[in-house]
């Protein structure tokens, strides 16, 4: 069954809304472990179900993923916590993490030429724009189409073009050159 057809039986059938927290609650917890620390995920993806429960009737089901919608309730959360994500990334650009987390981001780093771009990496992410943050991350490591993406934040997909060029063009100089993406912003 999709993800619409889930959120349409949930109306008569709460407990059926439990299938969308088994398809999606991991990806989620990576993507926001990733943003904001593993302290903070298992909270902040409690509480992106628990809004989305709250809102399922007010869902629109021509849209058949709710991958995306999920995403934008996660990411607006995370806006909340703009000022200690960006004190994250300073603090593990001066310190190892102590704990990593599986997922698309590590494989990311792993590509890198060296442990030490880490650092580089993580400060290059602090200086970016919210909205480049988060289109990059959306895109580049929650795997997400630039449609996906913007329904996600409730922009045009223009918008997360622009924004991804410009947030690809910033993390490659403040790397000195290098793209961790492995993609031609050019092309």
């Amino acid at each position: 069954m999709d993800d619409a057809g889930i959120i349409a039986g949930s109306l008569d059938d709460p407990e059926a809304f439990a299938a969308l927290f088994d398809r999606y609650s991991a990806m989620l917890y990576r993507y926001v472990s990733f943003r904001l620390g593993p302290e903070t995920a298992e909270d902040l993806v409690g509480e992106t179900f628990l809004i989305a429960f709250r809102r399922r009737g007010s869902y629109d089901l021509s849209y058949r993923d709710a991958r995306p919608w999920l995403f934008g309730i996660a990411t607006k959360l995370i806006t909340r916590y703009r000022r200690a994500e960006v004190s994250r990334y300073r603090a593990l650009e001066r310190h190892d993490p102590v704990r990593s987390v599986d997922g698309p981001e590590e494989a990311i780093t792993h590509d890198l030429t060296a442990e030490g771009a880490r650092p580089a990496l993580l400060h290059a992410l602090s200086l970016l724009s919210r909205g480049d943050r988060d289109v990059l991350l959306l895109v580049a490591w929650s795997d997400m189409t630039y449609e996906e993406a913007a329904r996600a934040l409730g922009i045009p997909v223009g918008t997360v073009k622009s924004r991804l060029n410009r947030a690809r063009r910033k993390v490659r100089d403040a790397l000195g050159g290098v793209n961790p993406l492995k993609e031609d912003i050019d092309g």
